[in-house]
């Protein structure tokens, strides 16, 4: 069994195409300048319909995680983390952490991280990993 993907809608296409670019893209409301993820038409602060695109750093800190140790088909039976990261920017996002023991002690919470993309054929996932010191 694979990994369940993401089906692209035309609201979030220019993420998706992002991701396939290796850039993490946000949105930003025009009128009151909140960056928010995830994508939508409309701003979820001022519901301003005056968005754009940007590029985000790709920069992040852990803000939450667990560690699954149940197997998962498309990640082997190691223990993986499912994790929320505070972006640079400000929005937060569901990820996994990469390239790191899946342990409390290298899990820290504030940890710097950043953004890496896997391709898996038909998209590309954003995950993080930790920071070069």
């Amino acid at each position: 069994m694979d990994r369940t993907l993401p089906q692209p809608t035309p609201e979030t296409q220019h993420f998706w195409d992002g991701c396939a670019a290796g850039e993490l893209r946000l949105q930003r409301c025009v009128d009151c300048r909140e960056a928010y993820f995830p994508p939508r038409p409309l701003c979820p602060k001022c519901g301003s319909r005056a968005v754009e695109v940007f590029p985000a750093s790709g920069k992040a800190s852990l803000y939450s995680y667990v560690i699954n140790h149940r197997p998962r088909p498309d990640m082997g039976t190691a223990p993986h983390s499912i994790a929320v990261v505070a972006l640079e920017e400000g929005p937060r996002m569901m990820t996994n952490i990469v390239d790191c023991p899946q342990t409390p002690e290298a899990l820290q919470l504030d940890m710097p991280l950043k953004v890496t993309f896997q391709n898996f054929g038909a998209i590309t996932l954003p995950f993080f990993k930790p920071a070069e010191a």
